[in-house]
């Protein structure tokens, strides 16, 4: 194929996101799934799904099928399949047999040094698409629990967040023992964190709060993080007593003020306030900031001037009419 000819095609793609649901989109559509190139099928594929046609969720499934055939050579980077899953579940396909294809599949292909997984993505979309399926949940979290030890982090960061979406209470035991084993990755830590609190919100609290004294800062910092933006107000009163260890450092304690401008929870305006009111001029400037983006800002701002005369510091009244008066932090 020229490339001006594959030009077009992709143009002509693109011009169908805004034509008409009409029998002529629609056959269009299919003949671009059939394809042979994977990146005018995966075109194809995003624009049925922006269409809403699930008329031809057919079409798709028989072109994810194809591009598991000599995967490497058909579809390399994963291109089709990738934007396939995500218009099936876009879509609303609940049939689990493409996603189960989905979520064990690793291609290998060549790359700098060696090869090089280019199926992570395909993975996390299946196992996301997984959790809405109508199969028994323990057969879900089967999978699901594979996809927390994949090699990709990004995979095992999904497999979390389909867990919480599964919402059943088994899932927090796997989520609880991904914790207890570790992982390399903090991200992968903080989203464990955050789903094991929203799937078991009274015993997480407190088993989230164990990691506050893990060794490695990173994970300190998402437990922290995950704690200051929970909707259980007792999350800011274990992060008081955290805010006392004496050897926490600077750059902890301001990660913890930032998280705490995201907290849903009226108790996270207090223990800024006393930091604005108490702590050094570097802190209080970040405790401030965050004040300024919470959802509690105008209910605060009273309260904050109050806080600033009593003060009386030339930076941080100079800071306050930076962020608060011109809608947000300088």
């Amino acid at each position: 194929m020229s490339h001006r000819a594959y030009t077009q095609k992709l143009a002509a793609l693109d011009a169908l996101r805004t034509a008409e649901d009409s029998p002529s989109t629609a056959e269009q559509l299919r003949k671009a799934l059939r394809d042979r190139s994977n990146y005018i099928v995966g075109r194809a594929a995003s624009v049925c799904a922006d269409l809403h046609l699930d008329a031809l969720i057919p079409d798709l499934l028989h072109a994810f099928d194809r591009f598991f055939v000599d995967p490497v050579k058909s579809d390399p980077q994963c291109l089709a399949k990738n934007a396939i899953a995500a218009a099936l579940r876009d879509l609303g396909h609940h049939g689990a047999e493409p996603y189960i294809r989905g979520i064990s599949h690793i291609q290998l292909e060549p790359a700098w040094g060696g090869r090089a997984d280019s199926a992570a993505s395909l993975r996390g979309t299946c196992a996301l698409a997984l959790s809405e399926c109508p199969l028994d949940d323990l057969e879900i979290l089967t999978y699901l629990g594979d996809a927390l030890a994949d090699p990709d982090r990004n995979v095992r960061v999904d497999a979390a967040r389909a867990i919480e979406q599964l919402n059943r209470p088994e899932g927090a035991l796997l989520l609880r023992l991904k914790l207890l084993i570790s992982d390399a990755d903090p991200a992968v830590m903080g989203q464990c964190f955050e789903s094991m609190l929203s799937l078991a919100p009274e015993g997480g609290l407190s088993f989230v709060s164990r990691f506050l004294k893990s060794e490695n800062v990173d994970v300190q910092l998402e437990a922290a993080s995950v704690l200051a933006q929970c909707r259980d107000a007792r999350a800011i009163g274990i992060l008081r007593n955290f805010w006392q260890e004496p050897l926490l450092t600077s750059d902890t304690r301001q990660a913890v003020l930032i998280s705490l401008g995201a907290s849903p929870v009226a108790e996270s305006t207090e223990f800024l306030l006393e930091v604005v009111s108490r702590e050094p001029i570097a802190l209080a400037s970040t405790a401030l900031k965050a004040l300024a983006t919470s959802r509690f800002r105008d209910d605060s701002r009273p309260r904050v001037e109050s806080a600033l005369a009593a003060r009386d510091s030339t930076d941080l009244t100079a800071l306050f009419a930076t962020t608060f008066d011109a809608g947000g932090p300088a």
